[in-house]
C-alpha cells in the first residue's frame, strides 16, 4: 500500500487490523489466544502516550483508561463509557492481513485478488453501489479485514486523543475499555464494571453509519455430542449406529426455515456452526437465537425434544446434550434508561447521520454488561461484511463515527 498521510483514526485503523488477534472457541482461559495482549499492550502504551489517565491492563487482557472531566460548570454529567473488543472473529483468519484503499469508489466490481478471482462485487453486495465516490479499505481476499471490531478501538483512541488535545471542550468523566475474546463469547466475562466507574456506556461495534442498537438476541449454544456404533460395514447389518447419519437425522428434526439464510429482523433460528466426526463419534455445535424470550425458550425445549426422540431409538445416551444461555436481549435494560438512544439519535441528527435503530440479530459485549449493571447499547462503526473476506469500511463513515463518539460527549453536558 502506497504511502500515504491519513488522518488519526485511520492510521491508527492500518495498524490495528495488521496485529493478529483471532480469538479461539471453547478455551476455558482469557484471553484465548495470548496474541490478543499484542494490542492490548499497545494500547495501553498508546493510551498513556496520548495523556489518558489510570491507564492500566489486567491479566486477561482487558485494557481501562479514564478522561478526566473538563466541566467548570455546577451541573450533573453521567460518567460515560465506551468499549470495543479487540478480537476478530474465528469465522476466517486474521492473520497476515493485507488492506488496501480504493479511492474514490467508482460503483464498479472491486477485485479483491487477481489471482484468485476473488471479487468484491455490488452484484453480490447490493448496499456497495450506496458508496460510490467514498474511500473504501478492503481485504487482499485471503483474511477477515478486522473492523468487526478494530474499527471501533481505533474510533475511540481517535476520540480520546482529540479530547486530551483539546482540554476546553467541557465534557464530564469518560471512560474507555477494550476487551478480548468478544467473539466468542467472552468479552464481559471478567470485565470489570465496579473498576470501570461508568455510570452508562456504548459499545461501538455496529455495521453502516447510523447504526444505533439497543434490542438483541436471547441467545445460547447448543453442543451434541453423538455415540456411534463402529462396526466393520461387511458385517454391520443390525448392529451399525453411524454418528454421522445421526447428525443429519438430527437436523433434518429442526423446523426447516428457523435457520439464518431464511431470517430476517425479530426472527430467530437455530445454526447449525460446526460439524465434525466419524461413524464412532460425531460433534455437532449449534447456536440458538431469538428475540422474545418465550420463543427463544421453546426453541431450546424442541431442541432438547429432538435428542431425547432420537434417544429413544438408537438408545439411551446416543446423543448427549449440552445447552447453555450465553447472552440475554439488553432491551429491558435500556428502556430506564432511553436517554442514551435519544442522545445518541439527536447527536446523529446534528451531524446529518439517518439513525437507523433496528434489533441487532447478534450480540455485543454491552448485553452482558447491561445485565452486569452498565446500560450499554450499540453504536455504529462503519464497517461492513464482518467476518469474512469481502469485509469493508468506508473512510469517510469512520472519521464520522469519530465526530459522532465526540458529539455523545458533548450532548451529555448541555
Amino acid at each position: 500500500m502506497e504511502k500515504q498521510k491519513y488522518s488519526d483514526v485511520i492510521e491508527r485503523f492500518l495498524r490495528y487490523v495488521q496485529i493478529d488477534t483471532e480469538s479461539v472457541p471453547d478455551m476455558e482461559s482469557v484471553p484465548s489466544s495470548e496474541k490478543q495482549k499484542n494490542l492490548a499492550s499497545l494500547l495501553a502504551k498508546e493510551l498513556k502516550e496520548i495523556g489518558a489517565s489510570s491507564v492500566q491492563m489486567d491479566a486477561h487482557g482487558y485494557v481501562y483508561a479514564e478522561i478526566p472531566s473538563t466541566m467548570k460548570r455546577r451541573i450533573a454529567v453521567p460518567v460515560l463509557g465506551f468499549i470495543a473488543h479487540m478480537d476478530t472473529a474465528p469465522a476466517m483468519s486474521g492473520k497476515n492481513v493485507k488492506p488496501s484503499i480504493i479511492s474514490n469508489y467508482n460503483g464498479t466490481d472491486i477485485v479483491l485478488n487477481k489471482e484468485q478471482n476473488i471479487v468484491l462485487s455490488p452484484v453480490d453486495f447490493p448496499e456497495l453501489s450506496s458508496y460510490q465516490g467514498q474511500d473504501l479499505i478492503v481485504t487482499d481476499g485471503t483474511t477477515l479485514l478486522g473492523a468487526d471490531d478494530k474499527a471501533g478501538v481505533a474510533e475511540i483512541m481517535s476520540m480520546a486523543k482529540y479530547l486530551l488535545e483539546h482540554p476546553e471542550i467541557e465534557h464530564g468523566t469518560i471512560k474507555i475499555g477494550f476487551t478480548p475474546d468478544e467473539e466468542v463469547g467472552r468479552g464481559a466475562d471478567f470485565f470489570d464494571v465496579k473498576g470501570f466507574g461508568a455510570e452508562f456506556a456504548y459499545t461501538v461495534d455496529g455495521g453502516a453509519l447510523g447504526e444505533l442498537e439497543y434490542e438483541t438476541f436471547h441467545a445460547a449454544g447448543g453442543k451434541l455430542t453423538i455415540h456411534g456404533k463402529s462396526i466393520h460395514p461387511g458385517s454391520a447389518k443390525g448392529q451399525m449406529i453411524n454418528a454421522i447419519l445421526v447428525a443429519m437425522e438430527f437436523q433434518s428434526l429442526l423446523p426447516t426455515f428457523d435457520n439464518p439464510a431464511y431470517t430476517e429482523k425479530y426472527e430467530g433460528f437455530y445454526h447449525l456452526d460446526l460439524i465434525k466426526g466419524t461413524v464412532d463419534t460425531t460433534i455437532m455445535d449449534y447456536i440458538i437465537r431469538d428475540h422474545d424470550m418465550q420463543k427463544f425458550e421453546k426453541k431450546k425445549e424442541f431442541f432438547l425434544k429432538a435428542v431425547e426422540f432420537l434417544n429413544e431409538k438408537y438408545g439411551k445416551g446416543t446423543i448427549e446434550a449440552v445447552v447453555k444461555d450465553t447472552y440475554y436481549n439488553m432491551k429491558e435494560k435500556i428502556l430506564p434508561h432511553m436517554h442514551l438512544i435519544e442522545n445518541a439519535k439527536l447527536a446523529m441528527e446534528r451531524l446529518g447521520i439517518t439513525p437507523i435503530i433496528t434489533p441487532v440479530r447478534g450480540g455485543t459485549d454491552g448485553c452482558r454488561l447491561s445485565y452486569m449493571g452498565l446500560p450499554c447499547p450499540n453504536i455504529c462503526t462503519g464497517g461492513m461484511n464482518y467476518h469474512g473476506r469481502y469485509e469493508y469500511i468506508s473512510i469517510q463513515s469512520m472519521e464520522k463515527v469519530v465526530r459522532l463518539l465526540l458529539e455523545i460527549i458533548s450532548v451529555y453536558q448541555e
